[in-house]
């Protein structure tokens, strides 16, 4: 948006501020967070706090710099108040599990360090963070994030002092991170949704079971690896002379890829389902829904404790549902994801619901190209978080203003 975009939006963008900072007490504070996300919505290449500023008739660098690295206010509250605002006009469907990378020189950028960075698309120096978003085909809010703090960082006291990164925050695995963000959300009082998720989180056993032991549906991308067994396979035990330990029971035929499991039935099983329209037409591909149950330790391990135990547990493995993708041209299917939802399920609502995390990647180009997502130059634990709250602010009015037909669109 230009200056007269802005200035057209101000009444709007000041009762946004005032409801979403009312847990700031400060005037002085709410007024550089009004300043603050002008500069992110306001057109500019770079939406650091220099340019930001110069850009800005009201812009003071120095005072945005103290605003986001040193002043005292609760940026967590305010990201609270903002879910709690929009997620109701989203009207997610889904809650989408994402991560994102921010590519990044040098060692003292707050948890920075050399792992998989999909912003470019190799293992780079970077900075990771995972984050919660409320979804719907038409909109997508970003809900709270977590910044992962590599393992070099864990007792690097040096590095986390220069950061100012709190005692409290230590290496945390991303699932464990993506789970907490969701008992946060519940703990706001927002309804949960189904949890969609990339592979990096689908394929781990103990986040599936984590969704499901917090009774929530999911659908998440798994890779072709991926074992189970058929949905009618059952375990049995040998027989049993008396003697010795009993046999346990279990599956007596080798589990099979998800990708072996795919392409079983053949091509001709799959059904072409159309799930929403792109930019170039509808958006269709063949595609195959089935039960099946995955194995692998520790699917038995989590099996047998739900169970009660080895002596209680008959060896049946929970049953899923696997959904394949078939493109036209391919040999074997592409795409596999495991779900909750039942095999019944219409398929092409499973499918719409798999595919959904298109959004929030739409999204994600306006928080990073439009809003400088990853333009935050500064090093520091309580920076980072409050430059990414902003950001998410920005985002939300944006959003809700184009959720609101009587409001002016931002460009």
């Amino acid at each position: 948006m230009d200056l007269g975009e802005i200035e057209q939006l101000r009444y709007e963008l000041a009762a946004f501020v005032a409801e979403v900072f009312a847990p700031v007490p400060r005037r002085d504070q709410r007024a550089k967070g009004d300043c603050y996300l002008r500069g992110l919505m306001l057109d500019g290449r770079r939406k650091s706090i220099q340019p930001m500023a110069e850009r800005l008739p009201d812009g003071d660098m120095q005072a945005l710099q103290q605003f986001v690295n040193q002043s005292p206010w609760d940026h967590a509250a305010v990201l609270r108040a903002v879910a709690v605002k929009t997620v109701p006009a989203v009207g997610p469907e889904v809650w989408v599990i994402n991560d994102v990378s921010f590519p990044k020189d040098g060692k003292m950028s707050v948890a920075v360090g050399r792992q998989w960075c999909g912003a470019l698309g190799k293992q780079s120096n970077c900075q990771v963070a995972v984050s919660l978003h409320a979804a719907s085909d038409t909109a997508s809010v970003p809900i709270s994030w977590r910044l992962f703090v590599p393992q070099e960082w864990q007792d690097d006291a040096g590095r986390r002092a220069r950061a100012r990164m709190p005692e409290e925050v230590r290496h945390r695995e991303k699932w464990r991170l993506a789970l907490d963000l969701i008992d946060e959300a519940i703990s706001l009082g927002l309804a949960p949704q189904i949890i969609v998720a990339d592979a990096g989180y689908g394929q781990n056993n103990a986040f599936r079971q984590g969704l499901t032991d917090r009774g929530l549906d999911f659908v998440v991308a798994v890779r072709a690896d991926e074992s189970a067994h058929p949905y009618d396979a059952v375990p049995t035990a040998p027989a049993w002379s008396g003697n010795g330990r009993k046999p346990a029971t279990r599956y007596r035929t080798k589990a099979l890829s998800l990708k072996d499991l795919a392409a079983e039935p053949g091509r001709k099983a799959y059904q072409q389902v159309t799930w929403r329209k792109g930019s170039k037409g509808p958006m269709r591909l063949r595609f195959q829904a089935r039960n099946v149950r995955p194995a692998g330790v520790a699917a038995r391990t989590h099996a047998m404790a739900a169970a009660g135990g080895s002596t209680a547990w008959d060896g049946t493995l929970p049953a899923l549902t696997l959904l394949n993708e078939w493109p036209t041209g391919q040999k074997t299917p592409t795409n596999y994801w495991l779900s909750t939802l039942p095999a019944d399920t219409p398929l092409q609502e499973l499918v719409r619901t798999a595919k959904i995390r298109w959004r929030v990647e739409h999204d994600y180009r306006e928080l990073k190209d439009g809003l400088g997502l990853d333009h935050f130059e500064g090093r520091n634990y309580l920076g980072w978080h409050r430059h990414v709250t902003l950001t998410s602010l920005a985002q939300a009015f944006c959003t809700l203003l184009r959720l609101d037909p009587k409001a002016p669109a931002p460009a």
